[in-house]
């Protein structure tokens, strides 16, 4: 039970801001409301010309805030990947170790096969812990992201795994995944990409996405790690970004965005504020 309360203080906040969230679960409400919290901000984008991993860094214990990668690399010969996850960080830390065990003796000519042999460790570590962490009230919520591209396939991919195991694959129509604290980012991405945009409009959008999820969430901030990946290049390529070197680009979008409301007709609102002006003016 106390390996399992150490985890818990691992991922997710409890400080005083939250106190009324956790009371309202009532009594055993820390471990109750443990299901709600998404503590992560992963991005996956693909587009014709590559892949964009974007994941925030932020791990909380208790009153303290500490920084964690939460992207994994594998890049060997014409093989290149990556992992980002959300939910409980010893399931991952399980999951990964096991995968990256298999990888110094297994070969995979495609990167489904290497989703598929993750999603194994997925599951043989649900079999070895699901049902005690369920008991102590925890949920089994690992999902995943993967992308990358191994020797046989003919373009780079990227995967949506499932606590279960299973997956699906992100293309046409569908260029990115969010997992975590999904709620606050999405309308960027929905209303911007598609298969068609460039790398660095990809970046530009997802970092936005990241940052309007900051924003609005008080679990998810800089770092951030940026992962990029060209089509055929066999090469990932990483960068981390502190809050200084973006904050600039936060305030000019802030602007930006107000700018751009004011240019907002306002004509449609027209019949509305006649009826209130009526309305003043009777009385």
């Amino acid at each position: 039970m106390h390996f399992f309360k150490r985890d818990f203080q691992n991922q997710f906040a409890h400080s005083t801001h939250n106190l009324p969230l956790f009371n309202y679960f009532g009594g055993f409400g820390i471990f109750n409301a443990l299901r709600f919290f998404k503590m992560t901000y992963c991005l996956g984008i693909k587009v014709k010309e590559g892949l964009l991993a974007i994941a925030d860094t932020r791990i909380t214990t208790g009153t303290d805030t500490t920084v964690k990668k939460k992207i994994t690399i594998a890049q060997k010969d014409h093989f290149s990947l990556f992992i980002m996850t959300s939910g409980l960080r010893s399931v991952r830390d399980k999951a990964i170790t096991y995968f990256t065990e298999q990888l110094e003796t297994r070969e995979f000519n495609k990167l489904y096969k290497a989703v598929n042999a993750f999603g194994e460790k997925v599951k043989l570590a649900a079999v070895e812990d699901k049902a005690a962490l369920e008991q102590a009230g925890f949920k089994f919520d690992l999902n995943t992201i993967i992308g990358g591209q191994l020797q046989d396939d003919d373009e780079h991919k990227l995967f949506l795994l499932y606590p279960e195991g299973n997956w699906v694959e992100l293309g046409e129509g569908s260029p990115y995944v969010v997992i975590g604290n999904a709620a606050h980012g999405k309308a960027i991405l929905n209303r911007t990409l598609t298969e068609n945009s460039s790398l660095k409009l990809a970046l530009k959008t997802g970092f936005l996405s990241f940052d309007s999820t900051r924003v609005s969430a008080n679990n998810v901030d800089f770092p951030i790690d940026v992962v990029l990946y060209k089509k055929d290049s066999f090469e990932v390529v990483e960068q981390r970004y502190e809050k200084k070197d973006l904050e600039f680009i936060s305030a000019q979008w802030a602007e930006e965005l107000k700018n751009a409301l004011n240019h907002v007709s306002e004509a449609w609102m027209d019949p509305a504020f006649e009826k209130l002006n009526e309305i003043t003016a009777k009385s």
